[in-house]
């Protein structure tokens, strides 16, 4: 099957945000925070409004619902606080780039640092600095399955280890941008690429308080996205400076910008400890996750939700017990990535079986053949499955890998 499209990109032709041109269109750039952690004390943009080229600087009192969500969610500016390096401050349109670029340099912004912390368990601690004024623990997810400690008094052995896991950044080929216009109508047109189309557009409308009969959304080609594109970014600040100067503005982040501030991949840490008997048969399995949320929450409770429920793997355990919770830090936010959350969770999962393998002698593909789930199991929970083929594959994966191992029976 060809792709529609297909030719269209070979050949240069399809057009994406940055190659669409508007008579008298602005470009906007934003100033961001310099401290992970500070009070706000003063945003002054006066000398930035009279700069060379400059037609609008916008801040937080610009915008109509500058909480349009709650406090999990970004908001369009910081406010009275700031919660990690790059948070956004205010917004400058102007007619090219580099006077706007010049421009943020004369926003006179006053901080009041506050200590700051970056490790997920030590936001945990009772007298960590406050992310929130609520409090560090965004969301928590249990799961339990009969008694992990009578299962764990059953088995012949018990394993255990701790992982850890690293931001990763999509780097998706184009970066987030967008340009807004308004018509003589007062009608905001918005060019964009989200993968969530309809979240970005509700919230948008959301934050600027108007009726969706005055916002019109066009997507553009996306150049990538792999989950870094799921929830609203750009379009507030050129549809708001749009608003105000009454022309086109456009906004593309930089390459830095994205590895600064674009939600990544959560990190996260994990504790894995497994009960087993000498034949290899899993017996209980206790896992905990950390998650680590950043400043703000975004998609973080789909991606703690699909961990946990994955973090145990796809193996017959009668006792199970997950504990797993997203927790802020004084970073850039954690977001979707391709997996949402299951990639980390696997790895420690998979790894962790691989050093029980290693520790009772037995092959690590037949292992796995002893424990994984067949028709009919119950997983923790409750789940009742029904045509399972893993068992299937893993033979057949390993047969094409020339893994050499006889097939045994449980």
């Amino acid at each position: 099957m060809t792709q529609r499209d297909a030719l269209d990109k070979v050949m240069g032709r399809t057009k994406y945000v940055d190659d669409i041109e508007l008579p008298n269109m602005l470009h906007a750039k934003i100033l961001r925070s310099k401290y992970p952690h500070a009070k706000l004390l003063k945003v002054d943009t006066k000398e930035a409004e009279r700069a060379p080229g400059v037609q609008a600087v916008i801040t937080a009192k610009d915008v109509p619902a500058n909480k349009w969500g709650t406090f999990y969610e970004p908001p369009v500016f910081a406010d009275e606080k700031v919660r990690f390096v790059g948070e956004p401050l205010a917004a400058v349109a102007a007619e090219s780039e580099a006077e706007a670029e010049d421009a943020l340099e004369l926003i006179d912004v006053e901080y009041e640092e506050l200590p700051p912390v970056f490790d997920p368990k030590e936001a945990l601690e009772p007298d960590a600095p406050k992310v929130h004024e609520i409090g560090n623990l965004s969301f928590r997810r249990k799961i339990i399955c009969g008694n992990v400690e009578s299962g764990f008094s059953e088995s012949d052995e018990i394993i255990a280890d701790e992982f850890s896991t690293q931001k990763v950044q999509h780097c998706h080929l184009e970066p987030h941008g967008a340009i807004a216009s308004v018509d003589a109508s007062q009608r905001l047109t918005v060019w964009t690429s989200p993968a969530t189309f309809w979240r970005v557009y509700s919230n948008l409308l959301v934050a600027l308080k108007i009726p969706a009969t005055k916002l019109r959304f066009i997507r553009t080609a996306q150049g990538g996205g792999f989950g870094g594109k799921n929830y609203m970014s750009v379009e507030c600040y050129v549809s708001l400076l749009a608003v105000k100067t009454k022309k086109p503005v456009k906004m593309i982040w930089t390459r830095e910008e994205e590895f600064t501030v674009a939600p990544t991949r959560h990190n996260c840490r994990l504790a894995y400890k497994t009960g087993v008997k000498k034949d290899g048969r899993m017996v209980a399995r206790e896992v905990t996750i950390t998650y680590d949320s950043g400043a703000y929450t975004i998609m973080g409770p789909r991606i703690l939700e699909k961990g946990a429920v994955l973090s145990y793997g796809p193996y017959r355990i009668p006792h199970v017990r997950v504990e797993a919770c997203l927790v802020h830090t004084n970073k850039a936010p954690g977001g979707a990535m391709r997996g949402f959350g299951a990639p980390q969770v696997v790895f420690a999962e998979e790894v962790h079986t691989d050093n029980i393998a290693e520790r009772l002698g037995i092959d690590p593909l037949e292992l796995r053949l002893r424990n994984v789930f067949r028709s009919g199991d119950r997983t923790a929970t409750g789940a009742v499955l029904h045509s399972v083929g893993i068992r299937e594959t893993i033979l057949k994966a390993s047969q094409a890998a020339g893994w050499k191992l006889q097939e045994t029976q449980p």
